[in-house]
């Protein structure tokens, strides 16, 4: 639909352009020309933005600005010129007006091509889903990334029944550069179903959040240049390792204090002094609802790993999931060319979910072959091999972003990152079913976890 409305604001462009050269008009008749075509491109795009099934309109927005700025002007300078002498007006400059507000219509109508609409997928559950969000203050921590002694913030996001009851309890941990709503379709189908989600940000390894004077924070340049490096294979082995010791403590906690701040405002009855939030009766609703002692942990790639470290360093987490994920704090040690892992059997129960590509045999030889060098990848395999309940799904044909929803949300951006065509709403579904099916069993105590696999 997006490329329908850019052709037709084109169309318009054109048609004016040709009316202009074809009869040779003044200034006037231009002007009141372009205005009119102005007028025209702006109705149209209020009335596309209007219609019920266009969702995330503010992909439009800026064009819609664009355009009424653009017609603001036409119109200001056609009755200027009704006050002059008319004259003839250059074909250069009417060539000229045509190409740029093409260009600009173009740019402003990037996000609407960027993303695409999204409104969730339908979940099989009974329970309709209620959001809500706080910011929670860990006065016993610092910033890193902040200069001035700031005080560590995390931004959580419940996601929670319509529905009086207990509920067990399920954080999720975005990857590097992610977002708090990476996973919307995966938090939407377990609260369909009777949980409780809370999405956490990790400020300055999320692509952006908010703190709690309202400022936007945005990935570190740092961390960025870091991560991509040690993609790349940039970075020494002692310097990975040291960047995942860095990295992890962060997530891990962020992910304790999380936890550890939602149980005792659970046991209290009270949000305390940690709480920044401006919906005080919904948040202490919501807490109302927690089932403490039952509390799973997910997380998608590095999300993933710190989820894993929350399983192994927690008492009340009963139930993991990794959705693509290296194990990193799994790695114990790297001296003289050789990783070491962490030997003690995985204590909780751990699904995790890969791809093909890194679990195929000339994956595994390969591995086999670089061990005594390097290969941090290795983990995962001894982590399941030794774990004391865990499961490996493995899919064909998927790529790293796949495991979450910007597939859904925004195509183009998701094949850069790492995405397969596929039908990506069918996968999603299968993951979330898998994802349901195994917090079910380990939170709720859904027998024969068998049948789903």
């Amino acid at each position: 639909m997006t490329i329908i409305i850019f052709v037709l604001l084109v169309i318009s462009e054109a048609a004016l352009l040709i009316a202009s050269l074809a009869r040779g008009c003044g200034k006037l008749q231009w002007q009141r020309d372009r205005a009119l075509s102005r007028g025209i491109e702006f109705l149209l795009l209020l009335g596309f933005i209007l219609l019920p099934f266009t969702y995330m309109k503010w992909r439009f927005t800026g064009a819609l600005i664009l355009l009424g700025i653009l017609l603001l002007i036409a119109g200001i300078l056609w009755l200027n010129v009704r006050k002059k002498a008319d004259s003839a007006v250059k074909k250069s400059r009417v060539i000229m007006s045509a190409v740029l507000s093409v260009v600009m219509i173009g740019f402003a109508l990037f996000p609407a091509f960027v993303f695409k609409n999204y409104n969730g997928l339908e979940t099989s559950g009974a329970y309709e889903v209620r959001e809500c969000s706080a910011i929670l203050i860990d006065e016993n921590r610092e910033d890193p990334f902040e200069n001035d002694g700031s005080l560590r913030e995390v931004p959580v996001h419940f996601y929670y029944p319509d529905a009086e009851g207990s509920f067990p309890l399920v954080i999720f941990s975005h990857g590097a550069f992610g977002y708090y709503q990476s996973n919307y379709s995966t938090y939407a189908e377990l609260v369909s179903n009777g949980y409780v989600v809370v999405s956490l940000d990790h400020p300055h390894h999320a692509f952006f959040t908010k703190n709690s004077k309202g400022k936007t924070v945005i990935v570190d340049t740092q961390f960025i240049s870091d991560a991509v490096a040690v993609s790349n294979g940039e970075k020494s082995m002692e310097e990975e390792y040291a960047l995942f010791r860095e990295w992890m403590a962060l997530r891990t906690a962020d992910v304790n204090f999380v936890l550890d701040t939602i149980e005792a405002a659970k046991d209290s009855g009270a949000a305390g002094a940690s709480w920044y939030m401006e919906n005080e009766d919904e948040i202490r609703t919501v807490l109302g609802m927690i089932d403490t002692e039952h509390i799973g942990v997910m997380g998608h790639s590095m999300g993933g790993a710190t989820a894993v470290s929350a399983g192994r360093t927690r008492d009340d987490v009963d139930a993991v999931i990794v959705l693509d994920g290296t194990m990193l704090d799994e790695i114990t040690g790297f001296e003289n060319g050789t990783v070491s892992y962490n030997e003690t059997p995985y204590p909780v129960p751990v699904l995790e979910f890969g791809k093909e590509a890194d679990y195929s045999e000339d994956a595994q030889a390969q591995d086999a072959q670089a061990q005594d060098a390097y290969q941090f990848a290795y983990v995962n395999r001894y982590v399941m091999e030794h774990a004391k309940e865990g499961k490996t799904v493995v899919f064909e044909n998927v790529g790293h972003m796949d495991f979450t929803d910007l597939p859904l949300f925004s195509p183009m951006l998701s094949s850069m990152l790492g995405s397969e065509k596929i039908d990506h709403e069918a996968f999603m579904k299968q993951v979330n079913g898998l994802v349901l099916d195994w917090f079910d069993c380990y939170l709720k105590g859904t027998p024969d976890m068998q049948a789903a696999y």
